[in-house]
């Protein structure tokens, strides 16, 4: 055998060609090779663009950044590794110790979570209040309150949070708006064009749109709002997968197809369920009948989205029964895949609350949540009605 097999290790440079790819390479390193110190201190300060580490920074994240920043009106966002990451990454790199942050009282459960068990344990409060009421919204602002968090359209419930008053009370107040675009996404909402300081997505439910990464993203259009949101995030190692930027990249190129086929979808399927003998209540704010149909209309338009909820007249049985006659329909705690799901929210993203509260924000044990996919309509209406039926117990 010859010794040049002793000169492989790092010696070999990547191959040149006049074209490019149309795909956007997997770049896995971890390190990338600086010529000089000289040059490694411009890289770090700015003088330089490039990469060094990739819990840092590496080009998969910054192309979907890039792409999302498109979307949503923006620059210079950073992707996480998930979107609690976003929102964490949030909350350590802007709040010091007794700010208080004022969030919306429906929101994600793990998000509800972090606010009101885990950041009251780092020296930070939160408090709740309806965000569909300009005046209580108003009236929880204390003189430690640092921030607002709110959905536009609220998790699992679908209620439409007054956007145009929140905004003015939190510039009235000069208090940092962040805006959870997750359930929306830039087709119904842009958060940064209603006064927004920060947006937030879970890039894993409606941009990636498979069912198959775990990313956050988060922008602010100040800089000295993001770079400590960026610092915070590199050093709690909220840092992506270059893989998974990839798929989810590759998911976004579909975007704009999935969201108007499952928004056609969601109204289409709203309207059946609401005419079927044993549905109680279907929420959707495409639908006349919403509670906030007419804010819904003046703040996201044409584009009510693809989420529903309902509510079965029986509870628990009733929910055991309505999935196992589901089969094809995923019973999963997620959102935004290319097929529906179906989630039950007292058992998954809401567990964490009591019966009294989940009863207050309408979550009973015969509600749940749907994300509608891109399936055909017939099929869709076909497999709920029966499973509607099955549920009559």
């Amino acid at each position: 055998m010859s010794d040049d097999y002793k000169s492989l290790v790092r010696r070999t440079g990547l191959p040149q060609s006049a074209s490019t790819p149309v795909v956007t390479p997997i770049y896995p390193s971890v390190v990338y090779r600086s010529e000089t110190p000289d040059q490694l201190d411009a890289q770090y300060e700015g003088r330089l663009p490039g990469y060094t580490y990739a819990r840092e920074g590496h080009p998969n994240a910054t192309v979907l950044a890039g792409k999302i920043d498109w979307m949503e009106g923006a620059t210079g966002g950073i992707i996480t590794g998930s979107g609690m990451a976003a929102l964490s990454a949030i909350l350590l790199g802007l709040l010091k110790k007794d700010d208080h942050v004022l969030a919306g009282d429906q929101l994600y459960g793990r998000s509800m979570r972090l606010l009101m068990q885990d950041l009251p344990r780092m020296g930070f409060a939160a408090s709740l209040a309806d965000p569909t009421d300009a005046k209580a919204f108003e009236a929880a602002i204390t003189p430690k309150t640092r921030m607002i968090l709110v959905e536009v359209v609220s998790n699992p419930t679908l209620r439409v949070a007054d956007m145009g008053a929140i905004a003015d009370i939190a510039k009235r107040h000069n208090v940092l708006l962040v805006v959870d675009n997750t359930f929306t996404t830039p087709a119904s909402y842009r958060p940064f064009d209603h006064g927004a300081d920060i947006v937030l997505h879970s890039v894993t439910k409606l941009l990636a749109g498979h069912s198959d990464v775990t990313l956050g993203y988060v922008a602010s259009k100040d800089p000295d709002i993001q770079k400590p949101i960026y610092d915070a995030a590199v050093t709690w190692g909220m840092t992506p997968s270059p893989y998974e930027c990839w798929l989810a990249e590759r998911g976004l190129h579909s975007f704009g197809l999935r969201f108007e086929r499952a928004q056609q979808n969601a109204s289409a399927l709203a309207d059946h369920l609401a005419g079927l003998t044993g549905v109680a209540q279907v929420y959707y704010p495409g639908r006349a009948d919403h509670p906030d149909h007419n804010r819904a209309r003046a703040v996201l338009g044409d584009n009510p989205g693809n989420m529903l909820s309902f509510r079965l007249n029986g509870g628990r049985e009733a929910a055991n029964a309505f999935t196992k006659a589901a089969p094809h329909i995923p019973f999963a705690p997620t959102l935004g895949d290319v097929g529906t799901t179906l989630s039950h929210p007292a058992s998954s993203s809401h567990r964490a609350l009591s019966e009294q509260d989940r009863q207050k924000l309408g979550i009973t044990q015969g509600f749940f949540r749907v994300s509608v996919g891109i399936e055909d309509i017939d099929q869709l209406k076909s497999e709920f009605a029966a499973a509607v039926k099955a549920s009559a117990v």
